[in-house]
């Protein structure tokens, strides 16, 4: 099964948010989709690998007002940042007009950072969901069960210990991670006017399969939001499973 499937979206806008392989999950959906692609951030991040995009848009030099030649199939939209090794995110109200002006079959947003984490918390101005979403990937990294709750593995690991219930540096659990997924202050924060599919990322082997689909159980059932939670490893390029309520 492909991932545009599996999430049932192979037009419109797909926003990833989350930890443990947004960047890897948007250059998939890029590679693999057979049409014109835009990817884009509202958050800084680092920077696109210059092999998985055919042109990049800086918004400051011409906004929107940009011609598209047959070669640019996948596009990136961003702006200049400060911060070092970064580049910046765009506005939803920017977003609005690129899409206005462009025939873009698919838009994938990152919605937020991490770090290059595994797993995260959103901070109070956290995740900057544009209106035109169709729907929301909120991603975490299985590969996190079982390593301690702190920065090498999680990003803003004290917010995620207040909403499972843990303290910093407690081992992460099944538990954990599924009710960091079904939280409406967790993964599912300003989610409320989207669809939601939650992904569960590296899923490499046989192990972690079987310990991915205890973590979607739970999350199924804690939660009415979201009605499928999906099993890859962007690793493979594979959707492993998709776990059904």
């Amino acid at each position: 099964m492909k991932l545009t499937e599996a999430l049932a979206r192979d037009k419109g806008v797909i926003c990833l948010v989350g930890a443990g392989g947004k960047k890897s999950c948007m250059y998939h959906l890029a590679t693999t989709h057979p049409g014109r692609v835009l990817l884009t951030s509202t958050a800084h991040m680092y920077p696109y690998q210059a092999n998985k995009i055919d042109r990049l848009i800086e918004w400051e030099e011409i906004g929107a007002d940009f011609e598209l030649a047959e070669a640019d199939r996948v596009v990136a939209l961003a702006s200049r940042t400060e911060t070092p090794k970064r580049i910046g995110g765009i506005s939803e109200q920017q977003l609005a007009q690129t899409l206005r002006q462009h025939d873009f079959d698919l838009c994938v947003v990152k919605g937020d950072g991490a770090r290059a984490r595994w797993i995260k918390a959103p901070a109070a101005h956290e995740p900057l969901i544009p209106s035109v979403a169709d729907v929301v990937v909120p991603i975490v990294s299985i590969k996190s069960i079982g390593r301690p709750l702190d920065e090498r593995t999680a990003h803003r690991p004290e917010l995620i210990a207040e909403l499972v219930g843990n303290r910093p540096g407690d081992l992460i659990t099944v538990a954990a991670v599924s009710q960091l997924l079904s939280h409406e202050q967790g993964s599912l924060k300003n989610t409320q006017d989207y669809e939601v599919v939650p992904m569960l990322n590296m899923v490499d082997n046989q192990r972690l399969l079987n310990m991915a689909r205890k973590v979607a159980r739970r999350a199924l059932a804690a939660s009415t939001r979201f009605d499928r939670v999906l099993l890859v490893s962007m690793k493979h390029g594979e959707v492993k499973e998709v776990v059904c309520r």
